[in-house]
């Protein structure tokens, strides 16, 4: 069977079908979330299996997990599939008018960050089900699988973030580095000098995606050299750690002056030159005509921004 025989026999519910069953890893889920029997999607799903020679999916207990094709066609389905909805609406994209879902991964420390913007997103889109992920188990790869749209996550802006091309970093804001520490702490009255912030343990944070370790590279030019007592997922538990042991965490300033779990806590500026961090958001190349995310990463960066000056 040629290319243009097998791509003559997927209509748009076949789409529909494939994305329902990436997002959702079953049968039955993606059956219910588009109102057809489990048969029918079943029966779809070999249909596609025979047009585009792939099983796309293979059994692994109760779980459908994607092939490497399924994973590939991800992205691009997605983006189809709302271009498709949108040369139905000569207006353009209208967010009162949207029914879909879209997905979005961020750190959880960065949520009370984005709250606003996240209630503005509500507020302004009532159709769209926003599912926030959690970027500790979800990061560039599902970007690249279709399984979430738009990552949120702060990074050092002098670090190489990724070697993947087919993505697309846009900044929501520069931030600096600052050392955070519980009020009861010996340093908490005194000057932080180099010595002494190396003279306490750390708390460090986990990242699967960034595992290029820029900070203590810049230490290490110094001569330098932290202990890393403790490694978590997140900012709001390596706070947590802090308020409770004498342990050191350098975190960005934003966050610090903003969250909950850093309320109460001492804030002092590292005691040498760092570069800049920042807090980006990034998606996959396929998404960038895609207007429902266009509008989502604008409504997003001007509530953040909004929040910022507000703080």
């Amino acid at each position: 069977m040629s290319d243009i025989v097998r791509l003559s026999r997927i209509n748009f519910r076949h789409l529909l079908v494939l994305r329902q069953l990436l997002e959702e890893q079953s049968v039955t889920q993606a059956a219910t979330r588009l109102c057809l029997s489990p048969s029918a999607v079943s029966k779809i799903l070999s249909q596609l299996r025979d047009c585009l020679d792939d099983e796309l999916f293979y059994r692994q207990g109760n779980q459908l997990l994607p092939t490497a094709k399924a994973k590939r066609l991800g992205p691009v389905i997605s983006a189809m599939l709302r271009e498709m909805d949108n040369l139905f609406t000569e207006e353009g994209f209208r967010p009162e008018r949207f029914q879909g879902r879209m997905n979005l991964a961020l750190r959880e420390s960065s949520f009370e960050l984005l709250a606003s913007a996240i209630a503005r997103v509500q507020q302004q889109a009532p159709g769209m089900t926003l599912a926030v992920h959690a970027k500790e188990s979800t990061g560039f790869q599902s970007l690249c699988e279709g399984r979430v749209d738009l990552l949120v996550l702060p990074h050092d802006l002098g670090q190489p973030p990724t070697g993947r091309n087919e993505l697309i970093w846009e900044r929501l804001a520069e931030d600096e580095m600052c050392c955070l520490m519980r009020a009861e702490h010996p340093l908490a009255a005194k000057e932080l000098t180099l010595d002494a912030y190396m003279s306490f343990a750390h708390v460090g944070i986990l990242d699967a995606d960034l595992q290029q370790p820029f900070f203590e590279q810049s230490l290490a030019q110094l001569s330098r050299r932290r202990v890393l007592a403790m490694e978590v997922a997140d900012f709001g538990a390596a706070a947590s750690l802090c308020r409770h042991t004498d342990l050191l965490f350098t975190c960005s300033a934003l966050w610090a002056s903003m969250a909950a779990q850093a309320s109460g806590m001492v804030v002092k500026p590292l005691p040498f030159a760092y570069g800049k961090v920042g807090y980006s958001m990034v998606h996959h190349q396929s998404g960038s005509r895609d207007p429902a995310l266009q509008w989502l990463k604008a409504t997003l960066l001007s509530g953040f921004k909004q929040s910022i000056s507000l703080g």
